[in-house]
């Protein structure tokens, strides 16, 4: 496959640059999402263009497929890349939809303050499937919980997040002056240089910028 993909048609941002990509391009960039998707704790910005365009290379793959000449073993091998990028696909919106129904609370709370022009982190058909599946819950904890609680416990806090943790990564891009907070109190932030290709044990939300921008990869 040599054609090359253009993903601003997929893009709800009229402002957004072109972006064209080969089809290698675009799995790369797909995988490059779900590793990162899969090791943040946190729900990250929406991929809906990539996955757009992905499962429409698939469709294109699928009818080339068709045409093909039965028993040739180029067949089997597309076939399978196929079947690779299918798992990796569904396992990226399988990671993103577990995210959303642990931690909805805040990702509702962290859309409603998100400053106008920042990328939101949920696809229209994410959020909407969050503020249905919010009030599905808070009418089940009234109905079959709080409302038999004495009237000070009738009140539930549902905002978390795990932004603490500890995630691995390879570094990308070099990048220089990392603040990085303390493990013990009576310590000072300190800053470290990330170098290109190195490996680090990190505090997630040392980094979580980094991630965002693609200068790191989770692994």
């Amino acid at each position: 496959m040599t054609e090359e993909l253009d993903l601003s048609g997929h893009n709800s941002d009229a402002g957004s640059e072109e972006v064209v990509l080969t089809p290698a391009e675009l799995i790369e960039r797909l995988e490059q999402a779900w590793l990162n998707e899969k090791f943040a704790p946190e729900l990250l910005e929406s991929r809906s263009e990539i996955v757009e365009c992905v499962m429409e290379q698939l469709d294109h793959m699928e009818d080339n497929l068709r045409r093909a000449k039965k028993g040739d073993l180029k067949v089997s091998i597309h076939r399978m890349e196929m079947e690779r990028i299918r798992y990796v696909l569904s396992s990226y919106l399988r990671c993103r939809l577990m995210k959303i129904e642990k931690f909805f609370p805040h990702i509702l709370e962290k859309e409603k303050t998100r400053p106008e022009g920042e990328p939101s982190s949920l696809s229209p058909e994410e959020f909407a499937f969050v503020k249905e599946y919010m009030a599905n819950t808070e009418t089940y904890l009234k109905n079959v919980a709080l409302k038999h609680m004495p009237p000070n416990l009738q009140k539930v806090d549902l905002l978390r997040s795990d932004l603490d943790s500890y995630v691995f990564l390879r570094v990308r891009e070099r990048q220089e002056n990392i603040l990085v907070e303390p493990e013990i109190d009576d310590q000072r932030d300190y800053v470290i240089d990330l170098e290109e290709g190195s490996q680090h044990l990190i505090r997630y939300k040392t980094i979580a910028p980094l991630v965002a921008s693609g200068a790191v990869q989770l692994i």
